[in-house]
């Protein structure tokens, strides 16, 4: 039986909103019976952008990360709810626009807070994966059909088809540790959950400092080596894909016109700021 599942493309995100304004347009005032109520004007939308901003100064990354119902197969939501939600035979969940009336247990049940409650109402909503769109032809949500960026893509394939294109293009869910086996997957989420060391590189010639490209950086922890990289023509490096809170690393810079080092202890990420070359440094600096 092939199921829907959606991929979202986490670096493409520019948070436009697109996809907030394209739910919002769905479904405020309309009622789809048999899917959903009417979507209150004032409330939450059941799609929404968490932001992460990594950095310091010039070296700045910030990540946009869309969240919404995952569909889980094995949805705690499900457990409360009772008759009050289903889950259809092509993966996708639904709150019973009826029988759900009332019951705000339903919201506190998802530990990814994606259930809204509609006040107005008196009703626990969801984003629906646009099943009364899919159901009348549609081939993809109205969040992929309204990205400018292509940050989502809607699949419908078997179970083993997609754990294997999951393993084939690094796809991986949200808080696979609450073990609810979501059917939205996320590519490149190592920009959400990881960090970096960043920096840059200057040397003195003549009394005037200039960025020195071409030098080669190496991140330690201990004696071993982590990576390795060079700086760029503005004099920056930057090591990616590191843990949260994994330690106290050490940088080295090497070039013909001098040497640097610096250590700093990773809780966020972290740019060490310009790196002087010299002959003669032989210190350890701590940040």
């Amino acid at each position: 039986m092939n199921k829907w599942n959606l991929i979202v493309h986490v670096g493409r995100c520019e948070n436009c909103q697109n996809c907030v304004i394209a739910s919002r347009d769905e479904h405020v005032g309309n009622d789809f019976p048999g899917y959903a109520a009417p979507a209150a004007a004032s409330g939450e939308s059941p799609i929404r952008i968490l932001r992460r901003v990594q950095g310091d100064s010039h070296m700045v990354q910030t990540t946009y990360l869309p969240v919404m119902c995952n569909h889980c197969d094995d949805a705690p939501c499900m457990r409360v709810g009772g008759d009050a939600i289903r889950k259809r035979a092509d993966g996708i969940v639904i709150i019973d626009p009826e029988k759900a009336r009332g019951r705000k247990d339903i919201v506190k049940a998802c530990p990814y807070k994606a259930i809204v409650w509609n006040d107005e109402l008196q009703l626990p909503q969801i984003w629906i994966f646009d099943a009364h769109l899919l159901d009348h032809g549609w081939s993809h949500p109205r969040c992929q059909q309204s990205c400018p960026t292509e940050v989502f893509e809607a699949v419908k394939l078997d179970d083993e088809s997609m754990a294997m294109k999951a393993r084939r293009e690094g796809l991986r869910v949200l808080q696979p540790n609450f073990g609810t086996k979501p059917r939205v997957w996320y590519s490149g989420l190592e920009r959400w959950d990881t960090c970096f060391i960043g920096g840059s590189v200057s040397a003195q010639v003549g009394g005037v400092v200039e960025c020195v490209a071409g030098a080669t950086a190496t991140l330690y922890i201990g004696d071993r080596v982590v990576a390795e990289t060079v700086s760029d023509a503005f004099g920056d490096f930057l090591f990616g894909g590191l843990a949260k809170g994994s330690g106290v690393y050490r940088v080295e810079i090497r070039h013909t016109r001098g040497k640097a080092t610096h250590a700093c202890e990773l809780g966020e990420s972290v740019y060490v700021g310009e790196l002087s070359l010299s002959h003669s440094a032989n210190g350890l600096e701590v940040a």
